[in-house]
């Protein structure tokens, strides 16, 4: 009982911590994940020492939950009537800019670092990921135009699973010499049609089972939509689909229903969201050892910067340029696409899967996230100001 009581204890201090930490990167301008990250480093096993984790498969679990609950709240929070508009660009950028992000950063790592082709192309699909929690939690505390934000937070939800997939393939090419060109397309229309259908059908049940006359209090309605969000994901996984596209487009759909206790789901959904955006990042620091970064440092810093400067804003220029956007919010929509907990989660697949040298390139990845979080999400809110884009409009 006493060793129970020990564990809550510590999962409470850790929320606590967690919280203060999101108060003091608010008022620092400093997204959260950068604090968060950097707490589970420093109690970690390299660190002081506090709590001993080293489990792959246990980050990614904790990940992969976390990112349930905040895709669900992301579209929840957002629904078709917010996103239908900018459908077209988000989707351009989530699946062809996330392609081309891919293939530059995964192209100049090869060349820069040494890496076989798979393997650089490894750390472009990882690395494409635009990350849904910080993407979300950066927009609640910059005042974009409408447009915009909506843009990215449509990217942010759609870009999650394209990272995927495009990784898990790279990872079946070097390690199955017999997977080829129909293998990859048989896989991702699979991946992208059960998930759509599923995220779909899971959607239109709940919105048709809330509307009988079964009256849920508003405890069991809180519990039915957790529920909802569980089973699109868990449908769609076993079924061999995306898990995430799915669950984000039954939050897309309840979202846009007129749905009983809507306010207190939505603020319910959002405080699951910071708690599993608190866990995952102190998991993934956890897992990160600081003394091995420096033999990384330098490839990190560099795909960071290709990633941000060069991959990224080409990506955007390309698939937006018919969009209407002028060059001012083409270079916002650019800078704006955080890296956060989403690339690290995918770092840990290769780690999981047995790749050669994937605790190499787990580093790599995260140094470049960490200087991705710290230089884009501190600077957006007043290059948005100096671009005259700062606005609620």
């Amino acid at each position: 009982m006493a060793h129970d009581a020990d564990l809550i204890l510590v999962a409470g201090a850790l929320l606590a911590v967690g919280i203060a930490a999101s108060l003091l990167a608010a008022r620092l301008r400093l997204p959260a994940l950068v604090l968060f990250l950097g707490l589970g480093m420093l109690i970690g096993s390299d660190g002081l020492g506090w709590i001993d984790f080293n489990n792959y498969r246990l980050a990614r679990l904790i990940g992969t939950i976390a990112l349930v609950l905040i895709m669900f709240d992301g579209g929840l929070s957002a629904g078709w009537g917010e996103i239908r508009p900018v459908l077209g660009s988000a989707l351009r950028l989530a699946v062809a800019g996330t392609i081309l992000t891919a293939l530059i950063a995964g192209l100049a790592a090869a060349w820069l670092f040494g890496f076989s082709l798979l393997e650089g192309l490894l750390l472009g699909a990882i690395l494409a990921a635009t990350d849904g929690a910080a993407v979300f939690a950066l927009l609640r505390g910059t005042h974009l135009p409408k447009r915009l934000r909506r843009t990215l937070e449509g990217e942010a939800g759609f870009n999650d699973p394209v990272a995927v997939l495009l990784l898990l393939v790279v990872i079946e090419l070097i390690q199955n010499s017999h997977f080829d060109v129909g293998d990859v397309a048989v896989f991702l229309v699979q991946q992208v049609g059960i998930g759509v259908a599923v995220g779909l059908g899971a959607g239109r049940i709940a919105i048709a089972a809330t509307g009988r006359r079964v009256q849920l209090p508003t405890s069991l309605a809180l519990v039915a939509s957790v529920t909802t969000a569980a089973i699109s994901y868990g449908a769609a996984g076993a079924l061999g689909g995306s898990g995430f596209l799915a669950v984000y487009l039954t939050g897309l759909a309840l979202g846009s229903a007129p749905l009983r206790h809507k306010r207190v789901v939505l603020a319910f959904h959002e405080g699951l969201a910071s708690a599993a955006e608190i866990g995952m990042f102190l998991a993934l620091g956890l897992l990160v050892f600081p003394s091995q970064l420096g033999d990384v440092a330098v490839k990190g810093i560099l795909l960071a910067l290709i990633t941000a400067f060069v991959a990224r804003p080409f990506a955007v220029t390309v698939t937006t340029w018919n969009d209407g956007f002028g060059r001012r919010e083409r270079a916002l929509l650019g800078w704006a696409g955080l890296r956060g907990a989403v690339p690290v989660i995918l770092a840990t697949f290769p780690v999981i899967r047995h790749v050669p040298d994937s605790l190499e390139f787990f580093n790599i990845i995260f140094f470049a996230v960490l200087l991705s979080a710290a230089i884009q999400g501190v600077t957006i809110q007043t290059l948005a100001s100096r671009l005259g884009l700062s606005s609620g409009a």
